[in-house]
């Protein structure tokens, strides 16, 4: 017989030993990348990752790693300081980047870190993803990523993504290949937050955002894009001997949904104008078939098309209907329009534009009945050939109160302006009507 005060030392005894080994991860030992921490170390961060349970947190330490990455399983890399070190920095390995897998459309891969989670939400921070020495030549090669997330929830915050472009460059710098970030997804349920990272020299895009592209409604990522600092190759391409690719610091399309706000992005010009080359033009942040995106508060400067908007019906990719740009400030505008409206049910209000080459705000007509039902106002726009451009036959828009500073025509009709003030490269230069390029995985295929 059994006391009932031996039943409670022994289920006490019983709930302790459970408790034991119920949660060995709290327990475990530190997963380091590197010797900088005490813990469970490894050489490579690819060895931590596949011998980190699901939900750990790898601590990577200061160095160079020349490795790709890929992650399965839902956890956290985390760059961590020693002493006064603080850059662990991953670089393709001595033979140049190879393919590590496909897109959501079936083409080809060669991402640096990789990211196709099947059990969890993956952060990412703090990393430098450098993809210098990628041996990545000719128009054939596989989509070039820095950081790629495939149809995985998470984080992408405070790293650096940075030279993403093909290794023959100065020969094939118009393939349209080299994203320094990329998040795409099948399914509407996934969200990933793109915060504080420094971005730049890339050949195509900057930070991407792409859907199914089935057309209007497409599910794709839900995408929070905030407080990046984004700078295309735009000063460089324009010396090579043949001009780069059309850049997009910024692009969601395709059926991808989101926010857009507070990022700083500069010098995406494609080198069509120095070159007198025909074709697409660069954009600052460019929503391409994807509708309902919020664009508030950035700063975009030096580009053909800062802020953009394109309708593709026609190809069957779906509208960039009902985008809303609030409270930006643009500068710079080469050729075209600081902000473009190529699709239907668009706010434009409260933004402040400066030095654009045709208008401040295009009502554009050219992308297949759109340019309608838009509501432009509040916005200050000094210096331009055209304040405000309405595409010619666009209906049911709203275009006062605007201000207007120096400006040689504060509303004009239809869609070019060929006077633009002194200094900025427009008018007579502009080649036709060129749209920009978004990076359609699609093509790559």
């Amino acid at each position: 017989m059994i006391s009932k005060g031996s039943i409670s030392y022994l289920t006490l005894f019983s709930l302790l030993l459970l408790a034991c080994f119920a949660v060995p991860a709290a327990n475990a030992a530190p997963i380091i990348v590197g010797t900088c921490k005490s813990g469970v170390q490894f050489a490579t961060i690819q060895a931590a990752v596949n011998a980190a349970p699901s939900g750990a947190t790898v601590d990577v330490c200061p160095n160079t790693y020349p490795e790709q990455v890929m992650i399965t399983k839902g956890l956290k890399l985390l760059a961590v300081q020693s002493g006064t070190s603080d850059a662990p920095v991953v670089i393709p390995p001595a033979a140049g980047l190879a393919q590590n897998g496909s897109d959501i459309f079936g083409a080809p891969v060669a991402a640096q870190i990789f990211v196709a989670s099947t059990t969890g939400a993956v952060t990412i921070k703090g990393i430098t993803v450098d993809g210098t020495g990628n041996n990545l030549t000719g128009c054939g090669a596989p989509t070039m990523n820095g950081i790629y997330f495939q149809n995985t929830a998470g984080t992408i915050s405070d790293n650096t993504a940075r030279n993403q472009y093909q290794t023959d460059f100065a020969d094939f710098g118009g393939c349209q290949n080299g994203l320094a970030i990329n998040v795409e997804s099948l399914t509407s349920s996934v969200t990933v937050t793109v915060s504080a990272n420094s971005v730049r020299a890339y050949q195509k895009n900057g930070i991407t955002a792409t859907g199914a592209a089935t057309g209007t409604g497409a599910p794709g990522p839900n995408v929070t894009i905030s407080g990046n600092n984004v700078v295309g190759l735009a000063a460089t391409s324009m010396n090579w001997p043949i001009s780069g690719a059309a850049e997009n610091g910024i692009q969601i399309g395709f059926g991808a949904r989101g926010t857009v706000s507070t990022n700083i992005v500069n010098d995406n010009v494609w080198g069509q104008d120095v070159f007198g080359d025909t074709g697409d033009a660069a954009s600052g942040i460019l929503v391409f078939a994807s509708e309902g995106i919020n664009i508030t508060s950035n700063y975009v400067s030096s580009a053909q098309f800062p802020i953009v908007t394109v309708s593709d019906v026609a190809d069957g990719y779906g509208v960039a209907d009902n985008t809303t740009i609030t409270s930006n400030k643009v500068s710079g505008t080469q050729l075209y329009d600081a902000i473009d409206l190529c699709s239907n049910h668009n706010t434009a209000r409260s933004n402040m534009l400066f030095g654009s080459a045709e208008s401040g705000v295009h009502l554009d007509d050219t992308c297949g009945g759109t340019g309608n039902n838009n509501t432009v106002t509040s916005n200050t726009i000094n210096e331009a050939c055209a304040g405000i451009l309405t595409g010619t036959g666009t209906t049911g828009n709203t275009v006062s109160p605007d201000t207007f500073f120096n400006v040689i025509n504060t509303t004009q009709s239809g869609d070019t302006c060929t006077a633009p003030p002194t200094g900025l490269k427009g008018g007579t230069r502009k080649q036709g009507a060129l749209r920009p390029a978004p990076y359609n995985p699609m093509k790559r295929r």
